[in-house]
């Protein structure tokens, strides 16, 4: 299941690039995309562990950027 994300707080472009990466090692991502300038995330993931690997998405999101928010 393809989804799109508002993120919130998120400081720069770098802070992007490196939650794109820590996200997209995430078991159960088939693939993710963060546009910094739209403040956007497109992420793909099996649609029976969704609301399991998106928990986890969260998870790293706060370890790179602490004051970032995935807006639903």
């Amino acid at each position: 299941m393809k989804k799109v994300f508002r993120l919130q707080n998120l400081d720069c472009a770098n802070c992007a690039n490196k939650m794109e990466q820590a996200i997209a090692k995430v078991d159960g991502v088939n693939s993710v995309n963060i546009n910094f300038i739209a403040e956007r995330m497109t992420i793909d993931i099996d649609d029976n562990k969704f609301e399991d690997v998106m928990e986890l998405v969260n998870k790293t999101c706060k370890k790179v950027e602490p004051d970032c928010k995935i807006v639903r």
